[in-house]
């Protein structure tokens, strides 16, 4: 028995390891989306523009339009569990 018992421990140890490393990583992310709301687009790599289907003419993005940037999704998730505080608090 006493084999069990030992073996027991370091899976229990390497749960809590693995989720105080999730734990870290999201308040790690949370932290840069608080400094950094904005990322580039993808649709125009950041550029704000796109091209004509024969690569001649080029116009706006239409997912930025024209601006290069999105909001990031986890400065989404911030600013919306902030508007549902300040209408809780209300």
């Amino acid at each position: 028995m006493p084999a069990l018992a030992a073996t027991a421990t370091p899976e229990s140890t390497m749960i809590g390891v693995l989720i105080l490393a999730a734990v870290i990583a999201t308040l790690c992310y949370a932290f840069g989306c608080w400094l950094w709301p904005f990322g580039a687009c993808r649709k125009c790599s950041g550029t704000g523009t796109r091209r004509s289907p024969f690569g001649r003419a080029f116009g706006l993005c239409r997912r930025c339009h024209g601006d290069g940037r999105r909001l990031r999704v986890g400065r989404r998730i911030i600013n919306s569990l902030r508007e549902l505080h300040g209408k809780g608090t209300r």
